[in-house]
């Protein structure tokens, strides 16, 4: 028979005692209230499934865990996280970031910000790869010169708009054949100015494309503004995903502590034109899927290598506005599953951090 004390000397020999608040038992359903180690929400989710299966491997099948778990009060370090000030309507920041270059993540910001703006949502790219923009080619707006307007009494930088996009990027302002030459403080005055001293408007979604790794560039943006969450792009092979774990390990630093919203594998397999329905994973196969697996985050997408998305991206116009391909509804589910995630995220942190989204455009919360 189930007893309250055979459960107290589980948690126990779990060493999970110390983070239970209440225990009850009636029958077979153990009703357990929890505090999580940490507010984020890969860290209650690695808890829950532990949980779930420590009772099931040794109570068996005919007890019934009913969880609830709650997030711990903010310590000292989470107090003074490194946290940037809010941006007058801009509801959310969603920082996408890699542990390396190569793996396409301005082709993803690209077509994740055009595919957003098709969903409805009110949207800004800032192109934060500083010594590699490619948003104003991406874009087919290379040459254009964001003006100055003034608002509230206060000269900035109007964004450049195509494709119900608004844009920023050092690319507008120095020349399509000048190198970029700075030092981390230079680039970073010069993100902040573009941060700050823009005329963004309303928007519901500002993606920053970041430059890879982490550096100075990283941490720049994150005390300058407060990163809704991150999204992290990647290709299958072993050795991306080993600078993978690095880039989410920062975000995750408890100084930091921005929600990884999830993971976008790029290049995940090859498709050519002539046989849509064939899958060649010259890169390796399901790579990412068993690395968010691992540190407990979803993968949002799996974006196949299709020369229709070079080409697009090469002559301005990006691949997601393709109505109807295939390539534009893998998009769209992508950036779906990015809002649900944000949705579950905003939900699960206290409301003080939490921020609206005026539109869901078809989203809905992942079912639990």
């Amino acid at each position: 028979m189930l007893t309250k004390e055979k459960v107290q000397d589980f948690l126990k020999e779990i060493e999970v005692d110390d983070l239970v608040n209440n225990l009850q038992i009636m029958g077979n359903d153990v009703y357990i209230d929890m505090t999580a180690h940490s507010p984020a929400m890969h860290e209650k989710k690695k808890l829950e499934a532990a949980m779930k299966q420590a009772f099931a491997s040794e109570f068996g099948e005919e007890v019934h865990l009913k969880l609830k778990i709650v997030s711990p009060e903010p310590s000292e370090i989470q107090q003074s996280q490194i946290k940037g000030k809010q941006i007058p309507g801009i509801q959310n920041i969603i920082a996408i970031a890699s542990g390396k270059g190569g793996v396409g993540k301005s082709t993803v910001s690209a077509n994740m910000a055009v595919t957003l703006a098709k969903m409805g949502f009110k949207v800004g790219l800032l192109d934060a790869d500083i010594y590699g923009p490619s948003v104003p080619t991406m874009f087919d707006t290379e040459g254009q010169k964001p003006i100055s307007v003034e608002v509230n009494g206060k000269n900035l930088m109007k964004p450049i708009e195509n494709y119900r996009v608004k844009m920023l990027s050092i690319g507008y302002f120095s020349g399509a054949n000048q190198a970029v030459v700075w030092r981390g403080p230079m680039a970073s005055k010069a993100l902040n100015q573009m941060i700050r001293d823009a005329a963004w408007g309303e928007l519901d979604f500002l993606l920053i494309d970041l430059p890879p790794g982490t550096g100075d560039i990283h941490l720049s943006i994150i005390q300058e503004v407060p990163v809704t969450g991150a999204v992290i792009v990647s290709t299958p092979q072993h050795v991306a995903l080993a600078d993978v774990r690095k880039g989410i390990a920062m975000f995750q630093m408890e100084s930091i502590n921005i929600p990884v919203l999830g993971l976008i594998e790029n290049m995940a397999y090859f498709t050519p034109e002539e046989l849509p329905d064939n899958k060649y994973y010259i890169f390796g196969n399901q790579g990412a899927q068993y690395l968010a697996e691992d540190l407990g985050i979803p993968v949002l997408g799996e974006i196949p290598l299709i020369q229709s998305i070079r080409e697009a991206g090469d002559v301005g116009r990006p691949a997601a506005l393709q109505d109807g391909s295939k390539i534009a509804d893998i998009y769209t589910e992508t950036a779906r599953k990015m809002v649900e995630s944000l949705v579950e995220r905003n939900k699960n942190l206290p409301p003080t951090e939490a921020v609206k989204i005026s539109t869901m455009a078809g989203c809905s919360p992942k079912a639990k």
